[in-house]
């Protein structure tokens, strides 16, 4: 079809370039046409037409999408113009077989004028088509930003017509630019304007090309956006993409965190290095979310060698391709065992000798916990207390504990068990060489589980979006946000903390919920439901505000506080943990709930009754 299309504009473009010195020849002559002419004409006919196309072909006059032409297109059809009617004089009077000299100016004004007009017809049209809403399957798009990025996100969408993205308008914040024209689009106003202008011009998708505004700015426009109910995307950071080129695959729909306009986080790269850099690093879970974020970020300061424990073999095999792509020189081993076995874990540790371990290896689905107590107890607690027994025998620097706010104050199974681990890496600290500090913070916005990835899907396949409450708020961070904190924390550790991050503002998940909706081009209730299933057995309806300043001290970075820490005897934990252990046999509820509340005292589990929506 293509093909066709081709050859019936070179048929048309060999018309027009002879009737051009027809129309010429009647303009000079006051429309008589001189037979000495004409026959001078006829005879060089083929090879001017020939020349002409030919040139026409080099300026790319063939492959062009004309429907989507702008000035760069309109330059070549000049340029083209201009080279073809030099050649063409040249050769015509070079040859013997010269034309008056007027007509050659008239004949290359004919050119431009009617070889070109006819490419822009298809233009002229689809804007038409555009204004009056004749063809409902073009998107029409409005871009934010009538910078580089918005000029590239500009030419992209026009360079894949397919997807009928017809961008309509830039919106943009600098006044110089309001009401001008930026690649061929009109700078119809700034982010105030974005909700009138999503009506005026019936926009269906906007696409935010601000890959380099601050993380506020973003948060802000994207606040904006999702008042419209029209489907929004964006360009990534700058950091995201290589050279600032933007390809298509760049443009990318909306996840929450873009929407959390947190500060890019100040890490003390001299100190990290001095933590991390020629050092045997080992992260446990290193195939989970967390786990694996960690795995990036800690190669990034040159360790001698890094070593990854999970169960789980599919993500550690992503993880650990995805290392080996990306840094082929690092010294990388991976281990697919379970921490609840003490004499595997205490083999790796003494063939490796490693100086930090980041303990992210945990049961962490609270709902499943509460259906598999004993299972979160051997894995969470005794898995960890067998770590943390193999780091002082083999006297590791230094040993990270991926703690969660669920452990304070803790309403279900997985909270309490973290909890235990918090007290046995204080109460052991006391009497190791090795440092023991555990990091505490909330919900990972993008992790295994997390609520984001689970509103998206719902909402893709049409709904409903379920929320387990109407009252229930959440703390979010990102999980490299997370994990950038994570290394923080440990590289200042001394030994004993329990450090807090600072998780910002609070978010109401439904109001998150109608949000994604809208960002995702529909309206709640409307286009998707919102259906209230009520609270899961173990889980709280308010997250406990993890930065109390009364029992907190702050550290010299913002985002990093420090709990006061609990005097705990390690021996008399581990009296009271013997018990528990045995729990875990019977096979019974009840029994095993008992056993953590004399170890947590604030352990309060929550069983919801039926149908509790409240």
């Amino acid at each position: 079809m293509r093909d066709k299309r081709i050859w019936l504009l070179v048929l048309a473009d060999a018309i027009l370039i002879n009737l051009n010195y027809l129309i010429a020849l009647l303009l000079r002559f006051e429309m008589q046409l001189p037979t000495i002419y004409i026959d001078l004409y006829i005879k060089n006919l083929l090879i001017i037409t020939i020349g002409k196309i030919i040139v026409f072909y080099f300026f790319k006059l063939y492959k062009t999408i004309w429907r989507y032409a702008s000035v760069n297109e309109l330059l070549n059809i000049l340029g083209a113009v201009l080279v073809s009617n030099i050649l063409s004089t040249a050769y015509l009077i070079l040859s013997g077989s010269a034309l008056p000299r007027s007509i050659y100016p008239i004949v290359m004004i004919l050119d431009a004028v009617i070889i070109g007009g006819m490419r822009y017809i298809p233009k002229i049209y689809r804007a038409k088509t555009i204004g009056s809403g004749l063809d409902a399957n073009l998107k029409k798009t409005l871009i934010v930003g009538a910078g580089e990025s918005g000029l590239l996100v500009l030419k992209e969408l026009r360079k894949h017509p397919n997807l009928g993205n017809i961008p309509v308008a830039f919106v943009d914040d600098d006044p110089a630019k309001l009401k001008r024209s930026v690649g061929g689009i009109i700078v119809a106003g700034n982010r105030n304007d974005i909700e009138a202008l999503t009506k005026k011009y019936k926009i269906d998708e906007i696409i935010v090309a601000l890959p380099s505004a601050s993380n506020k700015d973003q948060k802000e426009i994207l606040d904006i956006c999702s008042k419209t109910s029209v489907k929004v995307r964006i360009v990534p950071g700058v950091y995201e993409m290589i050279d600032g080129k933007i390809e298509l695959n760049d443009i990318r729909d909306i996840e929450i965190d873009d929407l959390l306009g947190r500060d890019e986080i100040k890490l003390n790269t001299s100190e990290l290095y001095g933590f991390l850099k020629d050092k045997v690093i080992m992260v446990t879970g290193g195939g989970g979310s967390i786990g694996s974020e960690l795995c990036r970020q800690i190669v990034k300061y040159d360790p001698k060698q890094l070593l990854i424990l999970d169960i789980y073999e599919n993500t550690t095999y992503d993880i650990q391709n995805e290392l080996k792509r990306e840094y082929p020189n690092l010294d990388l081993r991976v281990f697919i065992e379970s921490i609840r076995d003490r004499d595997r874990i205490s083999t790796v540790f003494g063939d490796y000798k490693p100086d930090v371990v980041f303990h992210a290896a945990a049961h962490k689905h609270v709902p499943l916990m509460e259906g598999s107590p004993e299972s979160a107890i051997k894995n969470n607690v005794f898995g960890t207390l067998n770590v943390v027994l193999e780091c002082d025998k083999h006297n590791v620097e230094k040993f990270v504990l991926i703690s969660t706010d669920k452990a304070v104050n803790p309403t279900n199974i997985m909270g309490a068990t973290k909890r235990i681990c918090e007290m046995i890496i204080q109460s052991f600290n006391k009497i190791s060489n090795t440092d023991f500090v555990a990091v505490r913070f909330g919900n990972v916005l993008g992790s295994s589980g997390s609520v984001i990835p689970l509103f998206i899907n719902q909402i893709k396949k049409g709904g409903p979006v379920t929320v387990t409450d109407e009252k229930i708020i959440r703390f979010f961070m990102s999980i490299p946000e997370a994990s950038q904190l994570v290394l923080q924390a440990g590289a200042i550790a001394k030994g004993g903390e329990i450090f807090v991050l600072d998780m910002g503002e609070p978010v109401k998940i439904i109001d998150l919920a109608e949000k994604l909706i809208r960002l995702y081009g529909h309206e709640p209730y409307k286009d998707i439901d919102i259906e209230i299933i009520g609270l899961r057995p173990g889980e709280k309806l308010y997250e406990e505000i993890l930065l109390n300043k009364d029992i907190t001290d702050s550290t010299e970075y913002d985002r990093i506080y420090i709990e006061k820490p609990m005097d705990i005897d390690f021996n008399q934990l581990l009296k009271k943990l013997e018990p528990l252990k045995a729990a875990t046999k019977l096979n019974n509820r009840d029994i095993i709930v008992q056993e953590l509340e004399k170890i947590v005292p604030t352990f309060d589990n929550y069983i919801p009754e039926e149908n509790d929506n409240s």
